[in-house]
Formats: structure tokens, sequence, C-alpha cells
């Protein structure tokens, strides 16, 4: 059997919380950890499109860079991501377009959402499509953020 001794350098005090508080820290905590060690392309983003979290693989897919640069950072409206529209020219998206993005939509509909987006990374050197599943996140009964799966369409 072994035997540990652990050793206090100073008393904890853990801040004082409801319940509710309590399990959406918990909650959204679980998950932005999850994703900041994930080997996959994703990331969580709050109800105001703030950047909760970013896998390695998605801040380089995306183009949002490190991703302790990229959390605290909005996600859109002038934020990291430049969303274009599927034309040629690959003009900036409308604001009704980009409400209807896999990560936008599953916190306004709260339920699972899907479908392709077409990003410019690199400044406007490069494109990108990617194939986005969301989810929304819920604490408290009331969705909080979604949690986004991305994969590079290539043709």
């Amino acid at each position: 059997m072994a035997h540990v001794e652990l050793s206090l350098s100073g008393g904890f005090v853990p801040q004082a919380r409801t319940p509710a508080e309590a399990e959406f820290v918990a909650d959204i905590d679980r998950w932005t950890s999850t994703v900041a060690t994930a080997v996959e392309p994703c990331l969580v983003i709050d109800v105001a499109t703030t950047i909760l979290a970013v896998s390695p693989s998605c801040g380089e897919l995306l183009g949002l860079g490190k991703p302790a640069e990229a959390v605290g950072q909005r996600l859109l409206g002038g934020g990291v991501l430049r969303l274009i529209d599927f034309t040629a020219g690959g003009g900036e998206l409308d604001e009704p377009e980009i409400e209807k993005i896999p990560p936008l939509l599953a916190i306004r509909s709260q339920r699972l959402a899907r479908g392709l987006m077409r990003v410019q990374t690199d400044g406007a050197a490069t494109n990108l499509t990617v194939d986005a599943i969301a989810t929304p996140l819920v604490a408290a009964d009331q969705v909080v953020a979604s949690l986004s799966f991305f994969s590079a369409v290539r043709y």
C-alpha cells in the first residue's frame, strides 16, 4: 500500500456561487478544457460569439492563430473569422446568412446544426470551405454556448 501526503501552503476558499452559477461554470469549464486539448478542429463560442475555447488544429484550419490568442476574441462581427459567400468573387457574407452558420444556428435554434461555411484565411490569399456541425451547450435549462466541429472540404 502506498502512502501519500499532501501539503497545503494556504487555505482554499471557494468562490460563493448559486447552484445554477456553479453548474454553468462546471459545464463550460469541462467543455472548454476538452476542446483546448482536442485533436479535432473544434471550438466553443458563447451566445455573444466570444471564443471560449479553440483546439490547435481548428486555429490552424480556420486561420484563427494560436488558441491562447483567439480565446476571448469575438468570432464574428469584426472578430477573427471572415465569412465569404460561395460566389466566384467570394464576397462578404450578408448578416442574414451569417445567422445561419452552424455555430450560431445551434445557439439560436437550440438544436443540432450542420452546413457548409466558406472562410477567408491568410488575408485574401486563401479561401476554404468547411463542413461544420454544431450542438448547443445547455446550463440551467438555457443555451449558453455552442460546440462546433469542422472538416475541410477538398474538391
